[in-house]
């Protein structure tokens, strides 16, 4: 076997966002380290000694995976996104640091790593190995919950997601993950169900997504970024903008068992002049967000009743920094199944097909 040469990077270009992953080595040898090329060097020294690159790159220092030990190394795990759009800027920064002169295999995932693929050769002369996607999702996704989160567990769910007072978030284990319904929202949403690494099927999916919460809010509001999107949502009250079963019957739909505060018609006191005028863009983000996550919510609890699995894992940059969609999601799955699904949460939601790409790299250094 023959060790891989660092660096070592796995990426996944999104529609929205790029995520990377970058294993920085901790246990360098003094001979490694003389004989170290100076753009290697100063490629580590750039992606671990900052926070945040340009204007929109940021390195989720909370989320690194310190003294990990991978292909008989060890080292910390970092991890590293920034927007789609910009990834010519990051093309660019390859090329000004030289990156192909360390003949490296760059391993990349997602629909961008086709889409990009002529800009890496022309602009910087690097050659991707194009991995996909799901199978890059759920190879890194079994890795990270296996070797855990700095001695904490990966996984999560929220105890008593029906009850806003007593909801709590609580660790767990994906000892035994099979089968289960891995719900991946990212710019939109694939549902797969999963019976082992190797053995998997494409559900269905929804053009739904994080994407169109994002963009839907920028044309109701004027926002620009996710971040900002979410903070107004944080603010706003959805019953302003949402008709609910009690704005029609009074109170409960007691037949069929529908609350009175269950949203009967998403942005449904909208067609009202007097509504309209009287919420504000806080409201408007709210209703976006809870539209878009009881929509996903919706589609899970179906799809895990027709392939009769009660393991509900959600991942996907939506999620991030996005407590009001998870405990949402929790509270749907547990309702609606009246307790028989739950809805089960993880610590690096985005970036599991970069971790898998970065695996894929790794494997074919061991079959050289």
């Amino acid at each position: 076997m023959r060790l891989k040469s660092f660096p070592w990077f796995g990426m996944d270009i999104g529609g929205t966002l790029v995520k990377l992953v970058y294993f920085e080595p901790v246990d360098i040898t003094a001979e490694e380290e003389q004989e170290e090329v100076e753009n290697l060097k100063s490629i580590r020294r750039y992606l671990t000694s900052n926070v945040a690159y340009g204007k929109t790159g940021v390195r989720d220092v909370h989320l690194e995976l310190r003294n990990l030990t991978m292909c008989g190394r060890t080292g910390n795990l970092h991890f590293i996104r920034f927007p789609t759009q910009a990834m010519h800027r990051f093309i660019q920064m390859g090329r000004d640091k030289n990156f192909s002169s360390l003949h490296t295999t760059l391993c990349a995932t997602g629909g961008g790593a086709y889409k990009f693929e002529n800009d890496f050769r022309t602009m910087a002369d690097l050659e991707l190995l194009k991995l996909d996607e799901l199978d890059c999702l759920i190879r890194g996704l079994l890795f990270v919950d296996r070797v855990g989160f700095n001695g904490h567990p990966e996984c999560y769910y929220f105890q008593n997601p029906s009850d806003t007072q007593s909801c709590v978030k609580r660790p767990c284990s994906l000892d035994n993950p099979f089968p289960m319904l891995l719900v991946n929202i990212g710019s939109g949403v694939s549902i797969l169900a999963v019976y082992s690494q190797d053995n998997y099927k494409r559900v269905t999916g929804t053009s739904l997504g994080g994407g169109t919460f994002l963009g839907l809010c920028c044309l109701l509001t004027g926002c620009e970024t996710f971040e900002e999107a979410l903070e107004m949502a944080s603010k706003g009250d959805s019953t302003n903008v949402d008709k609910l079963v009690k704005d029609i019957y009074g109170g409960d739909y007691e037949r069929f068992g529908l609350q009175g505060s269950a949203v009967a018609s998403s942005f449904g006191h909208m067609m009202s002049k007097e509504k309209r005028d009287s919420i504000s863009k806080e409201d408007l983000a709210r209703a976006t967000l809870v539209t878009i996550t009881n929509n996903i919510g919706s589609i899970a609890r179906m799809c895990a009743v027709n392939e009769k699995i009660e393991r509900v894992v959600f991942v996907g940059n939506f999620l991030r920094i996005n407590t009001v969609s998870t405990k949402l999601l929790a509270y749907a799955m547990d309702f609606w199944s009246k307790g028989q699904l739950r809805a089960l949460f993880l610590e690096h939601e985005g970036y599991f097909g970069a971790v898998g790409a970065l695996m894929e790299l790794l494997k074919t250094t061991e079959e050289q």
